[in-house]
């Protein structure tokens, strides 16, 4: 993998300009410039990611598949941990002025910066994952959406027949919309299964505080409840930790890497899988007639879904694991029936 330039992580408040444009004059004199939207041999894909590597979940996913797709296909792949907003835009052009084909990048707050420049590089393709569409929209932007929230409505169901008590959690990184919709999503599947449980909602105020969520997730033990479902990235390894001091306690993750974890604790997974995103959205921009718009991504896909934990299964206590076995097939029917559209969930955003 070439990085762009060390100072793009060592910076303790992100990438300053002045660091950043001396270390990326370097990187572009040595690659030279390439013809924009030549995806042939050496042609660079670049990802820009917003959270830092090392989260067992989506920034390490993204990561391993655009070394791969680089590859395969014979790109020149450039992955640069953009830490402060303010350097965005100077990531961005630096990029572009260095012939970038595609450029990938992160979550809505990247939105902006797309908007400022993607017109002035009409010949670099642009994917924002995790991103509202762009109105009116933009002939070299591809903005990417999650039903994420269908997935957790799966957690509700399973988490509620999993539950002595009936006590469950959320614990998101932010209060966005779309998070808002994953705890209402629960909420309305598990009071299908127990029309008394209920849902303690927290948000720990950060995608990258392990310690926070798991303060947050010992409290929600301690108060009774049973399964946890994290969305909080990095902030997910504090919440298996607290699970994992407590004998019968789950958690329902958002990737396979968390299986690891907690063997035990961990028994499912809403999986957002957004490297095999990148993958599908970078792979399309090898096609005939691409061009840009707005994509919404949900079950049935190959990037949302519901997975019981196979480690869990094998290592996890066997009266909890029986139970998973014993109700998997209601979550089954649950997901073929919202994929035949028999089964409406709803996207609630306010708490």
């Amino acid at each position: 993998m070439t990085e762009i330039h060390d100072a793009i992580s060592s910076s303790p408040n992100g990438l300053r300009r002045r660091d950043f444009m001396k270390g990326a004059a370097v990187a572009v004199a040595g690659i030279g410039l390439l013809p924009q939207l030549a995806l042939a041999q050496g042609a660079i894909v670049a990802l820009v990611h917003t959270q830092a590597a090392g989260d067992n979940g989506p920034v390490d996913s993204m990561i391993a598949k655009l070394n791969a797709i680089a590859a395969e296909k014979g790109f020149t792949p450039r992955i640069v941990y953009a830490s402060d907003a303010a350097t965005y835009e100077t990531i961005f052009r630096t990029l572009g002025d260095a012939g970038a084909a595609v450029i990938v990048s992160t979550f809505n707050e990247v939105a902006e910066a797309f908007k400022a420049l993607a017109p002035e590089y009409p010949d670099t393709k642009w994917i924002q994952l995790f991103g509202d569409p762009i109105e009116p929209s933009l002939p070299n932007v591809v903005t990417v959406s999650y039903d994420y929230y269908l997935g957790c409505y799966l957690s509700g169901l399973f988490g509620a027949m999993m539950s002595p008590s009936g006590k469950l959690g959320y614990i998101g990184g932010i209060s966005l919309p779309p998070l808002n919709a994953d705890a209402n999503a629960i909420k309305a599947a598990m009071t299908t299964v127990k029309p008394d449980a209920t849902l303690t909602v927290a948000f720990a105020g950060s995608f990258q505080d392990p310690a926070k969520g798991q303060e947050i997730a010992t409290q929600m033990y301690k108060n009774g409840v049973d399964y946890i479902q994290t969305d909080s990235a990095a902030t997910d390894a504090g919440i298996i930790a607290a699970a994992n001091e407590i004998p019968g306690k789950l958690v329902s993750g958002i990737s396979p890497a968390q299986y690891k974890l907690g063997p035990k604790s961990v028994a499912a997974i809403v999986s957002l899988d957004f490297g095999q995103s990148l993958y599908n959205e970078v792979a399309a921009t090898l096609k005939l007639g691409w061009k840009g718009g707005h994509t919404k991504t949900g079950l049935g896909t190959g990037v949302i879904d519901f997975i019981l934990s196979p480690v869990f299964v094998e290592q996890g206590d066997p009266a909890l694991v029986a139970k998973a076995k014993e109700v998997w097939p209601k979550i089954e029917e649950a997901r073929a029936r919202i994929l035949d559209g028999s089964l409406a969930v709803p996207f609630n955003t306010a708490l």
